[in-house]
């Protein structure tokens, strides 16, 4: 690649622009493109080129993807203006940041090998805000050689970038992770009904929580919504239960028994039936909450969620 790489970038909604900021602030030259132009527009006032299309990025060095599901990442990448669908130039390497199944990883996989493009698997962890205080993370799994050239951009987007492996194992990193953050979740909001129903304030006993050794920087992140109902969502309850599906799924295939995961999947069901399905996924405390007979009223409390902007 050159000196300078010739960066594009797929998808600017509320993840993909977080992220594609941190690439513009870094001084990176970087092209962006999205299904709603107006979406990438906003990035073109801080400095990114807007293009039309996924095909006007095909003579980038690097393409960046991040796109809600499956289809749409096959579509970007192979469909009729995709930046693949050139038959003179493709990019060097693609990365795909998005939360997809591992089948359409490897089948995107497979369309950048048919043009001579790399393609590095690189789901991430976090959320708009998570990407605006520096704390992303990232899985990369496929060419190691590949994954060394783009370590120094990937690192520009959050604080922790893990080789994991070739392939499509980042994938089920990535799952895993999301299954984890359902199973925690339900059960930080089960032991903070049980402590509000005995009595205790919210506030007082999640402040003891996150300062003993079962505290965490989730468990931070997640206590002014707790506190205050404020479920603005991160991470809805819908797309948690994607996560657990291709979890479960993988499970079966691998011939892993999963009960607490298994439950939480239907636990996630459940309060996506109650009407959940635009809030965070921290609403599962009010399920919670219903189950026990508790009817939680906000404690308006400012609180900090441990997390800082840089």
């Amino acid at each position: 690649m050159r000196d300078q790489p010739r960066i594009g970038w797929i998808g600017c909604g509320r993840m993909g622009s977080a992220m594609a900021k941190r690439l513009i602030a870094g001084a990176n030259e970087l092209h962006v493109t999205n299904r709603t132009r107006s979406r990438a527009e906003i990035l073109g006032e801080l400095g990114a080129r807007v293009v039309d299309n996924p095909l006007d990025l095909a003579d980038c060095d690097v393409v960046f993807v991040m796109v809600s599901a499956d289809a749409q990442l096959l579509e970007v990448l192979n469909g009729p203006l995709g930046v693949l669908a050139n038959e003179d130039v493709a990019p060097r390497i693609v990365i795909d940041c998005s939360t997809v199944s591992t089948s359409a990883s490897a089948t995107a996989r497979e369309a950048c090998s048919l043009r001579g493009s790399e393609f590095l698997a690189a789901p991430v962890s976090g959320n708009p805000k998570v990407v605006a205080s520096g704390k992303l993370t990232l899985a990369v799994s496929g060419s190691r050689t590949s994954f060394d050239e783009v370590r120094t951009l990937l690192e520009q987007l959050g604080h922790g970038v893990t080789y994991v492996g070739e392939g499509e194992v980042a994938r089920l990193v990535k799952i895993c992770h999301n299954m984890f953050l359902g199973v925690v979740t339900q059960c930080m909001a089960e032991i903070t009904v049980l402590a509000e129903k005995g009595g205790i304030e919210r506030s007082a006993f999640l402040e003891f929580l996150n300062d003993s050794v079962m505290g965490s920087t989730f468990s931070r992140y997640k206590t002014p919504a707790f506190v205050n109902l404020d479920f603005t969502p991160s991470f809805t309850p819908v797309l948690l239960r994607k996560d657990f599906d291709l979890g479960m799924t993988e499970a079966r295939k691998l011939g892993v028994p999963m009960p607490v995961s298994a439950l939480c999947s239907e636990v996630v069901l459940s309060a996506i039936g109650a009407g959940h399905v635009d809030e965070d996924f921290a609403v599962l405390l009010l399920e919670v909450a219903r189950s026990a007979g508790l009817v939680m009223e906000p404690e308006n409390k400012v609180i900090a969620d441990g997390l800082g902007v840089q």
